[in-house]
């Protein structure tokens, strides 16, 4: 017996008389009759019964056509109850108003066509159930049912809205009727305020949001770059968009560059969404082969196409000048300090024991760590400048006399009156002992320092402002204004003027996963990570071995505060 069993045909009229054929393929050998739905041969009609009858496939060329209820059927123009039909010859059975043709096709499968046809002058369309027990009868057609409803919807929806903002333009607060019903999603928390003020930003009906509608409230969001910098630097679009950007145009929306080709609203109450990368793409990928004066390098992918950093460094500590660097030059920075973090970070080095001598009054361990003295600024984003009284004066001492049970100190940061106060010291104790102790702490050390005896007065400062005294520690040494005094230092306050980094997401990493303190020896290394540290875990928006698929908005804004972030701020120490 073949794979397919029966082929039920079902032809149904439409209201013009036109024929409607529905092929079914069944593979089942058994198929049940009657006016329930779950029917293989469902008919719906009262002269039926809900479980009239069942068709059996007996072998390759017969079938058996059995009755199951109270009811026959008719067989030919004859009423029986059951019988046997030879495909091959065919027949015709009889279900109230359904005629169910028997006939067997060239695949070997048993076809069935059904049919619901007119009986003694009564229309067929009597006898359907569904007709017979609905408001089909009673409703116009589907075609003018839908004509009805789609302008029902456009009067509703349209016009209703439409001329209540016609009528109300006289009270600009009266709501709009079934202004609801245009809201394509929530605004986002930054503007969730203008829930159900339309009109704070579509001012005119019908058009898009304005550049300078956004401006009104947002006088802080600068220019990226000044216009016809933003003009050369767009590459041409292509065709596609092209002409969907004329088209736009012609209803009324900004051209390219546009608040709203950003910044995209209606999109759910939450944050609202960054910018995609292509957005910075479009310009910054080729950005070169347009602005030819530029010296910014092409970025299109952080992973692929990105310069390497550059920092802006102090070069010239007289004059606190800074120059901006590729990392890839191995910039030297000269701050004005003389200092190590090798030094200070050795474990097993006179800062470590020091550290652990200290350590229950400062909150040290057994050594000296980068937390010490790199204290987090309160938002997490970045650290607060080292301070000496804070930070270093636990073992840089700068007591120089004892009076009673009173230390005198030295000001940090103020060598006008260091020197002042030094002039006029009486020393008499002595304050720090010769005794013996090791390493630099012993005399003559880095860490000793005795201002007792002499010299004293003028000796005692160029003592103390010397490249070996207690200043030139940390200090450089130099004569400014014809009197002795030290390099001013400049500590930068933020190395990438042209992008943005916090710390606060990168709590779980070590500081020396990104900074080498522990191997520099000098304060002119620069210990910040190129591109190549970053990339590890950020890579392009688009990739998928990422850790952290990173857009260009991570680190970087399109709109600057008023002088920044291309002016950096500096610290003077």
């Amino acid at each position: 017996m073949h794979g397919v069993t029966f082929r039920l045909r079902q032809i149904e009229l439409t209201a013009d008389g036109r024929e409607i054929v529905r092929d079914k393929d069944v593979a089942q050998r058994e198929l049940a009759v009657g006016r329930a739905a779950d029917n293989a041969i469902h008919l719906a009609d009262l002269a039926v019964e809900a479980n009239h009858a069942v068709i059996t496939r007996l072998d390759d060329n017969r079938i058996a056509v059995t009755s199951l209820g109270t009811l026959g059927f008719g067989l030919d123009g004859r009423v029986t109850r059951a019988a046997t039909v030879d495909c091959r010859v065919g027949a015709e059975l009889r279900f109230g108003s359904f005629r169910i043709t028997v006939s067997q096709v060239s695949d070997g499968a048993v076809l069935l066509t059904i049919r619901q046809i007119a009986d003694k002058g009564i229309l067929a369309a009597d006898f359907d159930e569904k007709r017979s027990f609905s408001l089909a009868g009673l409703l116009p057609g589907k075609r003018k049912v839908s004509w009805l409803a789609a302008l029902l919807i456009l009067a509703i929806f349209l016009a209703l809205p439409i001329a209540s903002h016609r009528l109300r333009e006289a009270d600009a607060k009266a709501p709009v009727i079934g202004d609801a019903s245009w809201r394509p999603g929530k605004l986002s928390l930054a503007h969730h305020g203008l829930e159900d003020r339309c009109e704070a930003c579509h001012v005119k009906a019908f058009v898009s949001v304005r550049n300078e509608t956004c401006a009104g409230c947002h006088k802080d969001a600068h220019d990226h770059a000044p216009t016809n910098r933003l003009a050369g630097a767009r590459a041409d679009p292509p065709l596609g968009e092209s002409f969907l950007q004329f088209v736009a145009l012609g209803f009324g929306k900004p051209g390219p560059g546009a608040c709203v080709d950003c910044h995209s609203e209606h999109e759910g109450a939450g944050r609202m969404a960054a910018p995609q990368q292509q957005f910075c793409a479009d310009c910054h990928g080729s950005l070169g082969e347009r602005l030819h004066d530029t010296k910014l390098g092409n970025a299109g992918d952080f992973g692929r196409l990105h310069p390497q950093f550059a920092a802006r460094i102090v070069t010239d500590p007289a004059t606190r000048r800074l120059t901006r660097v590729s990392l890839d030059a191995h910039p030297r920075e000269n701050s004005g300090l003389a200092f190590s973090h090798k030094l200070h970070l050795d474990p097993m080095g006179g800062a470590a024991r020091m550290a652990a001598s200290i350590g229950r009054e400062r909150g040290y361990g057994k050594g000296l760590a980068c937390k010490d003295c790199h204290r987090p600024a309160e938002d997490g984003i970045r650290f607060k400048p080292v301070n000496m009284e804070r930070d270093c004066e636990g073992c840089h001492s700068l007591a120089y006399d004892k009076v009673g049970a009173t230390f005198r100190t030295l000001k940090h940061g103020d060598v006008d009156q260091m020197i002042a106060d030094l002039r006029a010291a009486d020393f008499s104790p002595t304050l720090v002992s010769g005794r013996r102790r090791p390493g630099d702490f012993a005399a003559g050390g880095s860490y000793y320092a005795d201002f007792a005896g002499p010299p004293i007065g003028e000796g005692l400062i160029r003592r103390a402002l010397s490249r070996d005294g207690v200043c030139g520690e940390c200090h450089t040494p130099a004569i400014r204004g014809g009197k002795p005094g030290v390099m001013p230092v400049t500590l930068v306050a933020r190395y990438m003027a042209h992008g943005w980094f916090d710390h606060k997401p990168h709590a779980q990493e070590k500081c020396s996963t990104c900074h080498a303190a522990e191997k520099s020896s000098t304060a002119t290394d620069l210990l910040l990570p190129g591109i190549a540290t970053c990339r590890t875990c950020h890579l392009g928006e688009g990739s998928r071995k990422a850790d952290v698929p990173s857009t260009c908005a991570m680190c970087h804004t399109y709109h600057p505060a008023a002088g920044a972030p291309r002016k950096p701020k500096t610290r003077n120490r």
